[in-house]
């Protein structure tokens, strides 16, 4: 009896391992399992994107972690998830870890955003330029407008840090808040302040935003003479953004240091494949490629 009782307990075992494996979905370019970093200024994008996905691919999940650029960055660093959303590419001393471990760096662009600046709608002027918008950031400013950020760590921050050519903000002037919600909300309660949001989430659907669009609007940019777009004040609309010449642009780019051929590279492929370019193209922000359309001509008599 004990020796017919331990027989069906390894049958048991045998048949609970076997449903088990049955029951895992294998990793491959469009199943499995993959997760993702992500800097929260494109969470919407990414959230159409996955969407979209996912019912293509109903095996396939992509779980992301956002966070602000400072945030999510160390975690990419340091191999604890090997794919990152980002708005700039990897500088040299970034790639160390992947290098050292003889894994490759790939990097593709998958859209184009614009960094809007908003004003109060009660704002008689609504244009600003390129050098004026530095001059603020430079604490040099002559003016009494003041811009606020999302927070001191973001990547639109940094992204204007290094337009302006400065190391910190300055102790006047420039002012940070915690999320982009937050920015859309004071200036829309401040006629003084100018705001600094990407244009995808002006254009999110957010109920907690939606009372106070109609209080702010966007302001056009006029670029440093000699440079695309410094010939007339230009909005961030997609038109612009498609032709380059809005002032305030920023690639998005897709990381994958995965290392292996599964999920992650097939998501990252279909980002910027023609299904994926379309989300970018109905989501207002710049696709990475435009789709060229093909019509049949028929000769009708």
């Amino acid at each position: 009896m004990r020796n017919l009782s331990f027989v069906f307990i390894c049958l048991a075992f045998v048949a609970c391992n076997r449903g088990a494996k049955k029951d895992k979905v294998i990793e491959t370019r469009t199943s499995g399992t993959t997760e993702l970093l992500v800097d929260e200024s494109f969470a919407r994008i990414l959230d159409d994107q996955i969407m979209v996905f996912k019912s293509d691919y109903p095996d396939a999940t992509v779980k992301t972690v956002l966070g602000n650029e400072n945030k999510i960055l160390p975690d990419f660093l340091n191999g604890k998830i090997k794919m990152v959303i980002l708005s700039r590419m990897l500088k040299p001393d970034e790639e160390r870890y992947y290098k050292q471990k003889q894994v490759p760096i790939y990097t593709d662009r998958f859209a184009i955003d614009g960094i809007a600046l908003i004003t109060n709608a009660a704002n008689i002027d609504t244009n600003i330029t390129v050098n004026e918008v530095f001059d603020m950031m430079k604490g040099t400013s002559k003016g009494d407008r003041k811009l606020v950020f999302d927070n001191a760590y973001s990547s639109t921050v940094r992204y204007f840090t290094d337009s302006a050519k400065v190391k910190e903000l300055p102790k006047s002037g420039v002012y940070t808040l915690k999320t982009n919600n937050d920015v859309i909300k004071y200036v829309a309660e401040h006629k003084d302040y100018i705001g600094v949001v990407g244009v995808n989430w002006l254009l999110e659907n957010n109920a907690d935003i939606l009372p106070y669009l109609p209080k702010v609007k966007m302001m056009g940019v006029k670029n440093v003479e000699g440079k695309k777009g410094g010939d007339a004040f230009y909005k961030p609309t997609q038109n612009n953004l498609i032709n380059g010449i809005y002032p305030f642009l920023r690639n998005i780019y897709i990381i994958n240091c995965e290392g292996r051929d599964g999920l992650g590279t097939g998501f990252a492929n279909w980002l910027t494949s023609p299904r994926g370019q379309l989300i970018v193209l109905k989501s207002g922000l710049g696709p990475h490629k435009m789709l060229s359309r093909e019509f049949n001509i028929r000769k009708t008599n």
